[in-house]
């Protein structure tokens, strides 16, 4: 039960997690539940990987590994910069803005799948499955342009949306390939 958790539980994630933080900027949900959220994805991120490690040694699965370890740290990012508002650390609220360490989690998470999204259909055979992780990749880049110059929380959502439509897409296709 828990490898067929692990092999398709990020394609699960990866639209509650976009969901999550679109529904944040509308003001449907607290921030808080997505400072909660920032620390329960830390904690599955690492055990993902400790438990994947091996089986993600080589290939697509190795540059997904490399996006998991990088994607720790910029989720912990999150976990400081809502931990930085406010009075809930004084002391890291004066050693880095908080808005610098949530932009940090934000946009990493926007941009660090999409070159994964490439490598992984650089090697998938299928060419209908290749294009979509070609298609995951661009909707990563543009989703987080977008979202970069947006004037309105509904401009930002446009932006998560397309990274979302993108990765999810792309998840599932990488699920149906591994």
């Amino acid at each position: 039960m828990f490898r067929s958790l692990r092999e398709n539980g990020p394609a699960l994630l990866v639209p509650a997690a976009w969901s999550v933080v679109a529904a944040t900027v509308l003001g449907l949900v607290s921030t808080h539940a997505l400072f909660v959220a920032h620390v329960v994805m830390s904690v599955l991120l690492v055990a993902f990987v400790v438990a994947s490690w091996r089986d993600m040694a080589a290939g697509a699965l190795r540059t997904w590994k490399f996006v998991i370890v990088a994607g720790t740290p910029v989720t912990l990012a999150g976990v400081a910069g809502f931990l930085a508002r406010g009075d809930a650390v004084p002391a890291l609220a004066a050693a880095v803005p908080a808005d610098a360490l949530l932009a940090v989690a934000f946009y990493g998470w926007l941009l660090l799948p999409a070159p994964a999204f490439v490598d992984t259909g650089r090697r998938d055979p299928k060419t209908a499955r290749r294009a979509v992780h070609y298609v995951a990749a661009a909707c990563s880049v543009a989703g987080a342009g977008v979202a970069l110059v947006a004037t309105s929380p509904t401009q930002v959502v446009a932006g998560v949306a397309l990274v979302a439509v993108g990765q999810t897409a792309g998840i599932l296709a990488a699920t149906l390939l591994y």
